[in-house]
């Protein structure tokens, strides 16, 4: 039986789902997000290790350092190019980070505040959420 959240990449070669709702869901505006997202920020959210299954595929991996010292592995699908997860971060372990855009239906999960605002563009304008300069404790 399915679980209650499916994802892929864009062109379907890689799939996974998960059943828990996600707690942690952020829009996150630090430089690394831009950066590997290409836009002005970031959404995603956690799902514990566990919880998390590959269902088709093999995604490739792209391990990272990010500004804040610590490594963790961005994954994407080979074939089309696009950002699913990112796994194996020293800084959350047990956690998979998982890009919303993935979902075959983002609009169940919804963002629950904004981190690294600090870093946020002039001119996107902030949510009705709460606002983190940096990494919320």
């Amino acid at each position: 039986m399915p679980k209650k959240y499916t994802a892929q990449c864009a062109c379907g070669a890689v799939k996974f789902e998960f059943d828990k709702d996600p707690e942690f869901v952020a829009n996150c505006h630090c430089l690394d997000c831009k950066k590997a997202s290409g836009g002005e920020m970031a959404t995603f959210f956690a799902v514990p290790e566990d919880d998390f299954t590959l269902i088709s595929g093999a995604p490739k991996k792209h391990h990272y350092i990010a500004e804040s010292g610590k490594g963790l592995d961005r994954n994407f699908c080979p074939e089309c190019g696009a950002r699913l997860f990112t796994s194996n971060l020293e800084s959350f372990p047990g956690v998979v980070f998982v890009m919303l855009g993935s979902l075959d239906q983002p609009e169940l999960i919804q963002p629950r505040l904004e981190m690294f605002t600090k870093r946020r563009l002039i001119w996107a304008k902030p949510l009705d959420l709460p606002q983190f300069d940096s990494m919320p404790s």
